[in-house]
């Protein structure tokens, strides 16, 4: 007996000494690779800087190499030089130094698309529409508004000097405006939506996010006539996670999981949980999400779903169950690097593609079927992992004309608008607000001198169909019948104006709310017929259908991953930076 213990420690330990000889070796070699694989880089990198026929950019050329290395990896991946550090402070804490104020390209001048309210360029009465001649006297023709963005930044309580050209001033306009440290609200909307139902808007999950929609729902809540609340994540593209796990834990009981992450380096994983007290554990809530509510509103999303707390209204989220950190690099560079996933009270992790399989063309497959899994939520109802956060309720999404495109993308509606303000001193308030049919028609008139052709959906899948048949020599044959079809269904633009005037007549009133009411009369405007704000507040009064849709059982259909990475609300968002 006691030679047979001693033969089986013997065993045990000759185990243990190999497979530390296996690990050693294992991180020997990986950092030998590692240490190998810089020194081929530092060589090369010196060699072609010194030997090239040209001249070389040192920088370029690092970023360059930077950039295309972490593509391999996954969008989220990113290397920021000192030079890109502000931008990044941006995106994390809403906050930089600027005028308050959006930009974009028409031609070879920068034109202000909308002042925030509240903030530099609206105190000076800069007015979207306006088109930048000259920067500190500079004259800015053929400047990209990358190039103006970075002159209209700036420390605060510095100033610059704009010269503009406005619609209905015979004269430029010169304009001095001291720059503030902007900071703009994660909470870009509150208020009653319906008798007794409240609506909070989150654009972003940036530092104090949590905080904004504490104060907005306790707002709300002096309201004796609310009962339930809307809560909108649309387009929210995500931020810290931090923010997430508070604004849950303002619905959920202190001691809640909201979220695990799990990565490469054990000593990383954690469990998050709500630290604190909650607001209101009682209050109905529904929360609206669509194929552009990724990374922390989909934590957020998936959480209040999975703990039963929220019926979840819309489309299926984007699918970016991946966490980021920063780590320092030297010269006050950044490198922002994925180093875990995330995982909802239930268990599931919801990131869509799998970046760690690449196709040998470099593209990237959804999570295969074979491994998309069941979770259970609190009331035992049936979650998938692997694609987004499913809706609860399904509201299919908006689509729009190709002919409202157009006019978006031709700033046509934009500078209709800008027509419209000078012409309209005011407006009414934006919930009586409507464009009249004299107004619309005076709108076609506009048009009239406009040049925006366009290829119809219909009209496109022709023109395809006759250069495949001409690749497969059957042109012959079927080309008379397809030149008769385009014929037949070639558009007319003053048909299609008619046929679309309600979505046409939707953005003018948007774009026009604006320029009297700026960003809260545009999302204001935009919620009078928005589909999946009407079917949250049905849901919302009908306590029967909300109790029934958190409690019964149905298995949920598995995720079906769209890459199209289109959002209807980009037309929304024809802009460009923040200054």
């Amino acid at each position: 007996m006691k030679k047979s213990v001693k033969k089986f420690k013997i065993v045990i330990i000759a185990i243990l000494i190999s497979g530390s000889a296996i690990l050693s070796y294992s991180f020997v070699d990986s950092y030998f690779e590692v240490s190998k694989n810089l020194d081929i880089f530092a060589t090369l990198f010196r060699e072609l800087n010194i030997y090239y026929v040209d001249e070389t950019n040192p920088g370029e050329l690092m970023k360059k190499g930077i950039d295309d290395m972490l593509a391999s990896l996954d969008p989220y991946t990113n290397y920021i030089p000192e030079s890109e550090i502000e931008d990044y402070r941006y995106m994390t804490t809403g906050q930089y130094g600027g005028i308050g104020a959006l930009i974009h390209q028409e031609g070879d001048y920068v034109i202000i698309s909308e002042p925030y309210e509240g903030f530099p360029a609206q105190k000076a009465d800069l007015r979207a529409g306006d088109k930048i001649l000259k920067v500190n006297d500079i004259d800015v023709k053929g400047k990209k508004s990358d190039d103006i963005s970075k002159y209209l930044k700036g420390q605060a309580n510095s100033a610059i000097k704009l010269l503009l050209e406005r619609e209905g001033e015979s004269k430029p306009l010169e304009k001095t405006i001291n720059r503030e440290e902007i900071k703009i609200k994660s909470v870009s909307y509150s208020g009653m939506v319906a008798p007794t139902v409240g609506y909070i808007k989150l654009t972003g999950f940036t530092e104090n996010a949590a905080n904004e929609v504490k104060d907005a729902f306790l707002n709300l809540k002096k309201n004796p006539e609310l009962k339930s609340l809307v809560f909108d994540l649309r387009g929210n593209p995500g931020g810290l996670l931090k923010e997430a796990i508070d604004i849950v834990n303002i619905f959920a009981e202190k001691g809640t999981v909201v979220v695990s992450t799990k990565g490469k380096v054990k000593d990383w994983d954690a469990v998050h949980k709500a630290n604190n007290n909650p607001i209101d554990l009682d209050i109905p809530i529904t929360v609206l999400v669509d194929r552009g509510s990724a990374s922390a509103s989909e934590i957020v999303s998936g959480s209040l779903q999975d703990l039963d707390r929220a019926v979840v209204i819309g489309q299926r989220s984007y699918g970016k169950g991946l966490v980021q950190q920063t780590r320092p690099l030297s010269y006050n560079a950044q490198l922002k690097v994925t180093v875990a996933k995330y995982y909802t009270p239930s268990g599931r992790c919801i990131q869509a593609l799998d970046y760690s399989h690449r196709n040998e063309d470099g593209s990237v497959d959804k999570v295969p079927d074979s491994l998309i899994s069941a979770f259970k939520t609190k009331n035992g109802r049936i979650v998938y992992d692997g694609g987004g956060i499913a809706p609860d309720i399904n509201v299919e999404a908006e689509k729009y004309s190709t002919l409202l495109q157009n006019l978006v993308t031709k700033n046509l509606i934009f500078n209709y608008a800008t027509k419209y303000r000078v012409a309209h001193a005011t407006i009414p308030p934006v919930k009586n607000f409507r464009l009249t049919d004299a107004e619309y028609d005076d709108f076609v008139t506009y048009l009239n001198a406009k040049e925006y052709d366009y290829t119809t959906k219909t009209e496109k899948a022709l023109d395809d169909l006759k250069k495949d048949a001409k690749d497969d020599k059957t042109l012959d044959a079927i080309g008379g019948d397809i030149d008769a079809l385009k014929t037949k269904i070639k558009h007319n633009k003053k048909d299609d104006l008619v046929k679309f005037k309600p979505e046409i007549k939707q953005f003018l009133e948007e774009e026009i709310a604006s320029r009297y009411y700026f960003q809260n009369g545009r999302l204001e405007a935009s919620l009078r017929d928005d589909p999946e704000l009407t079917q949250a507040i049905s849901v919302l009064n009908d306590s029967d259908k909300y109790k029934k849709v958190l409690t019964t059982i149905v298995k949920a259909e598995k995720p079906m991953y769209n890459p199209d990475k289109t959002k209807l609300k980009d037309l929304k968002k024809h802009k460009s930076s923040e200054n």
